[in-house]
């Protein structure tokens, strides 16, 4: 294993759920992603009560990108109802991604999702989960939903820890080795339980002691 790079530091401790790739408003994901709706109103509202259905008001989600898209003014507040404290790992589009950003319009965007009530992280974060190493970013280590991996500059260092990410907008749930996709086109439209991570981190920590 190399050494780790040094990230930002996240307490996962703190998080109850976790989800990437909602896609609020974005007119073409239904198509792109094989998502089961006839229009975008009809997906947002899904993914509105969906959420909302999966994570009450006093709950922690931790969203790893892509919130958004179409109209950020409209897209962003339909968000602002989604229940929980809500933290945000940039994905390559939402508007404060250091990725495909400008810094100007990162600063311009960033008083859109404080006031739908989004937490703004770093690109890549890092803490534990019960007491375990854990790495979070929108990208994955490998992998991408077209054939290239792209924004390969912005993805964390694969240095051997279980890292949880979306982009991918792949169907499979959950372990791919030692990367977890948590996005909602493979878990039902909605946030999963922070528990499935734990079984997951067990696994692998049992795995390697063996």
């Amino acid at each position: 294993m190399t050494a780790s790079p040094e990230y930002p530091t996240f307490d996962f401790d703190q998080v109850d759920f976790v989800t990437s790739d909602t896609h609020f408003s974005h007119a073409r994901i239904s198509e792109l992603a094989g998502r089961p709706f006839s229009s975008v109103e009809e997906m947002d509202d899904e993914l509105l009560r969906r959420w909302n259905e999966t994570v009450a008001p006093g709950d922690t989600v931790l969203h790893l990108g892509d919130v958004a898209l179409g109209s950020i003014q409209h897209s962003l507040p339909l968000t602002a109802g989604l229940h929980g404290r809500r933290f945000l790992v940039p994905g390559n589009h939402d508007r404060v991604s250091p990725a495909t950003q400008t810094r100007s319009a990162i600063e311009r965007f960033t008083p859109l999702y404080e006031d739908a009530g989004w937490i703004i992280l770093p690109e890549v974060i890092a803490g534990r989960r019960g007491g375990q190493r854990l790495i979070a970013s929108h990208y994955p280590y490998r992998g991408d939903s077209q054939e290239l991996d792209r924004h390969v500059s912005h993805r964390p260092v694969d240095d051997g820890n279980p890292l949880i990410h979306g982009h991918t907008h792949s169907r499979d749930a959950g372990a791919n080795g030692n990367q977890f996709h948590v996005g909602v086109d493979a878990f039902a439209c909605a946030p999963i339980p922070f528990e499935l991570i734990d079984v997951w981190l067990t696994d692998l920590r049992s795995e390697t002691t063996q």
